[in-house]
């Protein structure tokens, strides 16, 4: 279920340190676009990096969620559904240890998207939060239109994908997604692997600490 991510070499893009105030910032992972403008009489190259486009789902409690309710936070994405055999529950038990760090952060959001939300109802979804132990606000799943959460996928630099022949019928990458404040990608961990989370814990704390992703905790 599980396939190398759409990163292409030379995409990912190490923010300068005058920008962040620090030399361990993490790179903005992308396409970007270079654009020429004159200002005060002088033209300038500015670039403008990939983000994460708009869209709207429910989560397990009913509520629709858009991009909108993120604006201001940093989040964690990844994609997954409810009845999946394999590496879905391995994720998420490793996903636990980010949301424990981090649910107390008022700024900080966990998105788990269904790639099956025939089957993964709100009711279903909530069933699922319960039994890993997820209350409150701080980690939402999530579903909509399947062809929509698959081309949503693609803007992660992840995948998704129906195939009759998989464990569950579905195909899907088992990374998370570290998105910053400005919905742009900073990161991308393989799930299933404690180190790479332990990572991804750490990497969201040196986020925190730019300037313009300061998190209220």
């Amino acid at each position: 279920m599980k396939r190398a991510i759409i990163i292409l070499s030379g995409i990912a893009i190490a923010i300068s340190a005058c920008k962040s105030g620090t030399n361990n910032a993490l790179p903005i992972l992308g396409n970007r676009t270079p654009v020429t403008k004159t200002v005060n009489g002088k033209t300038v190259t500015d670039t403008i990096y990939k983000t994460i486009p708009d869209f709207k789902m429910v989560n397990q409690y009913g509520d629709s969620i858009s991009s909108k309710n993120l604006n201001g936070k940093i989040y964690v994405a990844d994609f997954f559904f409810t009845s999946c055999p394999s590496i879905c529950p391995v994720m998420h038990r490793n996903m636990l240890n980010v949301y424990n760090e981090f649910k107390n952060a008022a700024d900080f959001k966990i998105l788990s998207y269904s790639i099956d939300p025939k089957y993964d109802s709100v009711a279903v979804m909530k069933k699922y939060a319960d039994k890993l132990g997820i209350s409150g606000q701080a980690w939402w799943l999530l579903q909509g239109k399947k062809d929509e959460t698959y081309k949503l996928a693609e803007s992660y630099l992840t995948h998704a994908a129906d195939d009759a022949s998989a464990p569950g019928g579905h195909i899907h990458d088992g990374y998370f997604i570290l998105v910053d404040k400005q919905k742009h990608i900073r990161g991308a961990y393989d799930g299933t692997q404690p180190d790479q989370v332990t990572k991804l814990i750490a990497d969201i704390k040196t986020l925190q600490a730019e300037p313009d992703q300061s998190i209220a905790q």
